[in-house]
Parts: structure tokens; C-alpha cells; sequence
């Protein structure tokens, strides 16, 4: 799906994206088993990725207000 061309749109847009990929990316944790460590590592990364990437976008939303946009 585009991009909207205004930033405050697009980042609510992603956060919301973000926040169904991890959702989906911890009940795949919860059914991958322990022995399947390359799988769940690789989760357990990219779910970190997202949570890195959600408070970024919660930082900037959060300028955007203070800015009075």
C-alpha cells in the first residue's frame, strides 16, 4: 500500500504495520519449538528490529504534536 504524503499519516501507518508484524512475529515464537534455535533467533531479532523501529516512530509522532502539526 502507498506511502500518504503526509509524514504524521505515513508514520501511523507504519506503526500500525509494525505492530501486526509483531503480533504475528510473537505467536510464531510461541509455536516455533526450542530445537529450532536458527528460526527463533532470527524472530527473536527481528522482533527487536520492529520494537527499535516502534519507539523511533513514537518519538518522532510525539515531536510532530509537540509541534502543534
Amino acid at each position: 500500500m502507498p506511502r500518504p504524503f503526509n509524514e504524521r499519516e505515513s508514520l501511523k501507518q507504519e506503526r500500525g504495520e509494525l505492530r501486526t508484524r509483531l503480533t504475528a512475529d510473537h505467536q510464531e515464537m510461541e509455536v516455533t519449538p526450542a530445537p529450532h534455535r536458527t528460526r527463533r533467533e532470527f524472530l527473536m531479532w527481528r522482533i527487536r528490529q520492529a520494537e527499535l523501529r516502534l519507539a523511533t516512530i513514537e518519538a518522532r509522532l510525539a515531536a510532530i504534536r509537540a509541534e502543534g502539526h
